[in-house]
């Protein structure tokens, strides 16, 4: 009888915490998430998403990464910077109506995402260089 009420109370502390950790998944505080999409967006005065992931592709291996994955149709590109400790990152591209792009970045560190935007902004100062030669290397 006392192996029963242990391992019944065993199972619904694991299940409690199972709902716990759940629960703060999908409850994720609204404003940390619209402050962590501000500052891993940017949206670009241009409608070729070609020449954008093209661009993104240049700045993640000129900021040392190797290109994971790359596919035009859907507008992402994964890379992976192995220092001291392993960064990738996904970036994804997507059209704002007609002549606008916007880019998302998504950075971990590990498995921990990384959210300074200071990082972020650095990639995006970088994208934005890169886009600005690559319209004046046309013209």
């Amino acid at each position: 009888m006392r192996h029963l009420f242990i391992s019944c109370t065993v199972a619904a502390a694991a299940l409690a915490g199972c709902a716990t950790t759940h629960q703060r998944v999908l409850d994720a505080d609204s404003g940390t998430q619209l402050q962590k999409r501000s500052y891993q967006s940017r949206t670009f005065d241009t409608g070729d998403k070609e020449k954008v992931l093209r661009a993104t592709i240049s700045t993640l291996q000129d900021l040392g990464f190797v290109i994971d994955r790359a596919d035009l149709a859907l507008g992402t590109v994964t890379g992976t910077k192995l220092a001291a400790h392993r960064i990738t990152m996904t970036v994804s591209v997507r059209p704002q109506g007609t002549d606008r792009m916007l880019v998302r970045a998504n950075a971990q560190f590990n498995i921990t995402a990384i959210e300074d935007p200071k990082h972020y902004q650095d990639f995006f100062s970088s994208l934005e260089k890169s886009l600005f030669l690559a319209a004046h290397a046309e013209g």
